[in-house]
């Protein structure tokens, strides 16, 4: 039975101490983690499935991994824009950041709303937050226009220029996946990242120089060039 007890009670079953030296090298805080992997913590979501009350219980518990698996177990039509705030606000790992934006948040019908907004934020995992969702969004939202993106561009100009490790990443992981979708916003996503490289600043530099590698490289052009093939056959 999937009650809360249940699942911590598992979850210390897994605990590991001896792998928290492994997820430190990661750049994750390990205050209050059990040392449980990612693999174990999907196949208890496997067996759980969907259970959104479960998962308000698990991130209540505030452990890491609990909030990694409520992430995992939440229904992402069922999740409120509060709701979504109150967890932004809880974040102090990129891991529970990711895990709750590209796979939950990235599926809700409030996602597109919480970009510019959480950008806009000034606590580093609330800006981390919004970049790692428009990456899953540019990932995940297949029906999405290539419009909606490019009007996500100002969002991303706004923060090149912070320095923050997890921040910088996150802008800069955005606009890779942006890149990755389709030609056309390949083209857009290298035009911006020409644009970002005049800016004098340091970390605006490393977001360009960086995104441009990937996307321009050749690995990257011949897939979209075949993905655009494919398309035109179906």
């Amino acid at each position: 039975m999937n009650t809360i007890d249940n699942i911590l009670a598992q979850l210390h079953t897994l605990a590991d101490k001896d792998k928290l030296s492994g997820i430190a090298h990661f750049g994750i805080v390990t205050t209050g983690r059990l040392g449980i992997t990612m693999p174990d913590l999907r196949r208890i979501a496997k067996s759980v499935g969907v259970d959104h009350p479960l998962a308000l219980q698990l991130w209540a518990a505030a452990i890491p991994e609990a909030r990694l698996l409520a992430a995992m177990v939440a229904d992402p039509l069922a999740i409120t824009s509060s709701q979504m705030d109150l967890w932004v606000a809880d974040f102090n790992a990129w891991d529970v950041c990711d895990t709750a934006c590209c796979s939950l948040f990235d599926r809700s019908p409030l996602a597109w709303d919480k970009v510019a907004l959480w950008a806009a934020g000034e606590p580093e995992y609330t800006r981390r937050a919004a970049y790692a969702l428009l990456a899953g969004l540019a990932w995940h939202d297949k029906k999405a226009p290539d419009e909606k993106f490019i009007a996500a561009f100002p969002t991303i100009l706004s923060n090149v220029t912070d320095p923050r490790n997890f921040v910088k990443k996150a802008v800069n992981w955005a606009l890779r996946n942006i890149g990755k979708r389709n030609l056309a916003l390949n083209a857009a996503a290298v035009d911006l990242s020409n644009r970002i490289l005049t800016i004098d600043d340091r970390t605006a530099r490393w977001i360009a120089r960086d995104a441009l590698r990937e996307l321009t490289s050749e690995k990257i052009l011949a897939r979209l060039h075949k993905k655009e093939e494919l398309q035109g056959y179906s």
